[in-house]
């Protein structure tokens, strides 16, 4: 499988040599790598659905678990009942009063005045306490007070923090319908699941990890080149990529990155004196829709110095 690999890599650089000006090609090892994505857990609570299993593709958009949102809607009523009231009372402070709460006032007033006028009499003659004279001040203090400020209408400041009430009530209940929602973990990618860390019924707390997913498609491949070859590279140049499955069918690809920093070449290379060697990292991005690169594959690169894809001079 190695001969027929290295004889297609051969006859890869010999057809960009004979179909065109004479062009350098750069040609390097490397291993299929994938944007892998990680899903915690936003919100406590306990699995009670599983809709994905190791191995399984999911699309971007996907439920692949579900967390018991029970107290969340609970919370969500509360919070919508602190909405209405705090509605209430921001429309009641921009109208003002009616005429007929300030008769109720009125009335609340005489009524108190009327109680203190008796438990002062009953204070006099011994049937009554000071304490029963005291509360029936106190309740005259107060009407006072309420027919007073309907009379004057509330102050600015105050009309302001009814609304400030109610923009809170309406945060706050913004917020639970974001954890209900966060209740359904959703794929934000196609891709497959590679790994899955919990199972249903395990209670969950924020920040646990639930699935990692690999996003496959496209597939990138990160070569090393020296410096001398360097300037043979550019971004968007093309590429064709080899792997031992397929090893008769180039996987076309573009560079995509070009590393502005040298390095000393990462120990996965294989020989000694290669690994001595300062290089400079360049992306190879190869697009897989049949999803055919896998992680961790190895796989080789020819950088087509001068030419389309194709083969073709440009």
């Amino acid at each position: 499988m190695k001969k027929i690999k290295t004889l297609a890599l051969l006859l890869a650089v010999l057809f960009t040599a004979c179909s065109g000006p004479k062009s350098d090609t750069i040609t390097a090892s490397g291993t299929i790598e994938t944007v892998e994505v990680t899903l915690n857990s936003k919100i406590s609570g306990s699995v009670v659905a599983l809709a994905a299993d190791e191995g399984s593709k999911v699309k971007k958009g996907d439920v692949l678990a579900r967390i018991d949102p029970t107290n969340l809607e609970i919370q969500l009523r509360q919070a919508k009942a602190n909405v209405a009231l705090a509605d209430a009372q921001h429309r009641l402070a921009k109208r003002g009063f009616r005429a007929e709460d300030l008769r109720q006032a009125e009335a609340n007033l005489a009524f108190a005045e009327s109680e203190f006028e008796r438990s002062k009499d009953l204070l006099k003659t011994g049937a009554g306490t000071q304490r029963q004279y005291d509360d029936a001040l106190a309740r005259v203090t107060v009407a006072k007070e309420a027919r007073n400020k309907l009379k004057a209408g509330l102050l600015p400041e105050e009309k302001d923090a009814a609304g400030a009430r109610l923009a809170l009530a309406r945060a706050q209940q913004d917020e639970v319908e974001k954890y209900i929602r966060d209740a359904s973990i959703v794929s934000p990618v196609d891709g497959v699941v590679t790994q899955k860390s919990v199972e249903e019924g395990d209670d969950v707390m924020p920040n646990t990890r639930l699935f990692k997913i690999s996003k496959l498609d496209p597939a990138n491949i990160m070569i090393y080149v020296s410096e001398a070859e360097l300037s043979k590279v550019r971004i968007g140049q093309p590429a064709n990529v080899f792997i031992d499955s397929y090893p008769n069918r180039p996987f076309k690809g573009k560079v995509v990155y070009i590393s502005s920093v040298a390095e000393f070449t990462p120990k996965n290379v294989q020989t000694k004196d290669d690994r001595t060697k300062l290089v400079f990292g360049v992306k190879v991005e190869v697009p897989n829709p049949e999803q055919k690169l896998k992680p961790g594959m190895p796989a080789d690169a020819v950088l087509l110095n001068g030419f389309t894809l194709d083969g073709l001079p440009k």
